[in-house]
This record gives C-alpha cells, structure tokens and sequence, in this order.
C-alpha cells in the first residue's frame, strides 16, 4: 500500500493521526517514527493514484499468478 500522508490523515476514521500529531500515541509510523518503503514488495498499489478497481485488479492478478485463486 502507498498512499501520501495526506491521504492517509484524510482516511483515518480513528483519529490515530490526529492522536500521534498530538503526542498522544508514541513512535506512530509516518509522524513520529520513520515511514521506510520496502525496496522491493511483491506487489505495490498506489492508492492515492490509482482507483479502488485498478487496485483490487491488480491484487486478484497478483493471486492468480501466484496460483492462490483461479479467474
């Protein structure tokens, strides 16, 4: 998953971020604490740019190539 800080402030029906920002919830991933990208993830969906049905594509292909499910 990849998505802007932003985005996933924006997202957060919890509020975890807005708890982090307020010093409330330590070493939060993304405020806190570093965020580190993996340098080479199996799959990788850009959820800030891409839509939900490019994604959930992608994903179902990803399974079906590793022969986890039959399309």
């Amino acid at each position: 998953m990849d998505a802007p800080l932003e985005l996933c402030e924006k997202r957060d029906v919890k509020g975890l971020y807005k708890k982090a920002r307020a010093g409330e919830i330590p070493a939060f991933t993304g405020i806190s604490s570093p965020y580190e990208a993996p340098e080479n993830p199996e799959i990788h969906l850009k959820t800030g740019e891409e839509s939900l049905e490019a994604d959930v594509e992608k994903v179902l292909g990803w399974l079906s190539e590793k022969g986890y499910v039959s399309l």
